[in-house]
């Protein structure tokens, strides 16, 4: 097919980026960026030599694709208007404000035979994609996902900012129903929860354990895998593999029986693959790795978890008062 010409709707910190993969893209023509920011708007065209538009409304029907990195609450509007139009939409998660307006999107993209892909950027990291050769039945996983305070982000609670994409990643590596949530968190600088721990259990026996703050001293991004004879261990920053599997007999006496791999993955560019995967099932009429359904299973259990933790703190206040 012809170069897919693609438009970026909301370019500040996220969407910049989004513009410069498709700009770096041989199969593809940024043909705008879009925001309501004028001086936003015409430094990111000016610098990925794209057209500076104003008003998403003015692309309906002008582009095969778009990028929607809006803030949350004008996910649904815009990626709606777009799939109506024909166009295929990458929205960044989390996919919508509520499961209703997620179900909508996915009726849409369905009846317009559009693709629907939903940016858990997690999914296309090397240190994840490295370790899928080696997984085949988690028993129990553990996330540690922490940030340094920053104002952006801060529009929704940190579910729904930083623990969202470890829910996406463990709902697709249990590969099961989830059968309970316990949870707990709190606010610490901002009205939202900015501190959350969240247990979710599968009706397979899978049990993952999620912590994410965005109050912390330092960022750390980590996945710990145990299996029936392994333990994978993966720093989702750094992009580390370790990898330590049973073996039938110890190489020396007092020595544990298993063996260490340890590799430093290539850092590689999430955002450019998932940008690269989009165009592909645009192409290839393929469903694309993060679908849509995958962005309202995980928006689902990120509801249930800040529920839970707002029920909690309700009992709390009232058990001190």
């Amino acid at each position: 097919m012809n170069k897919i010409r693609a438009a970026v709707v909301g370019v500040g910190y996220l969407g910049r980026f989004h513009a410069q993969k498709y700009a770096q893209l041989s199969g593809c023509e940024l043909v705008a960026v879009v925001d309501g920011r004028e001086e936003i708007r015409n430094a990111v065209a000016t610098e990925v030599r794209s057209r500076p538009v104003s008003d998403y409304r003015e692309l309906l029907g002008k582009v095969d694709a778009v990028s929607v990195v809006t803030p949350t609450p004008a996910h649904f509007e815009i990626a709606d208007a777009f799939l109506a139009a024909g166009a295929h939409v990458l929205v960044e998660k989390p996919i919508t404000e509520t499961p209703e307006q997620a179900r909508r999107l996915i009726e849409r993209a369905a009846s317009q035979r559009r693709i629907l892909q939903v940016g858990h950027l997690e999914r296309f990291n090397a240190a994840i994609l490295g370790a899928e050769p080696h997984l085949s039945s988690p028993r129990f996983m553990e996330c540690t996902r922490l940030a340094p305070y920053k104002e952006r982000g801060t529009d929704v609670n940190v579910v729904l900012d930083l623990m969202i994409h470890d829910i996406d990643l463990v709902q697709s590596l249990a590969n099961s129903e989830i059968e309970s949530i316990d949870a707990v968190g709190t606010p610490v600088f901002t009205g939202e929860i900015d501190f959350a721990n969240a247990r979710l259990r599968f009706a397979n026996g899978c049990v993952a354990n999620i912590t994410a703050s965005r109050v912390s001293m330092k960022t750390e991004r980590k996945l710990r895998i145990f299996e029936d004879a392994a333990y994978i261990s993966l720093d989702l920053q750094q992009k580390i593999l370790t990898l330590i599997r049973k073996r039938d007999a110890a190489p020396a006496p007092g020595q544990l029986p298993v063996s260490i791999e340890e590799a430093n993955l290539e850092q590689g560019d999430a955002l450019k693959s998932e940008i690269e995967s989009f165009l592909e099932c645009i192409r290839n009429d393929r469903r694309p790795i993060v679908s849509g359904e995958d962005g309202l299973r995980a928006l689902e259990t990120a509801i249930r978890i800040t529920e839970q933790v707002h029920a909690n703190l309700e009992r709390q206040k009232a058990a001190s008062s």
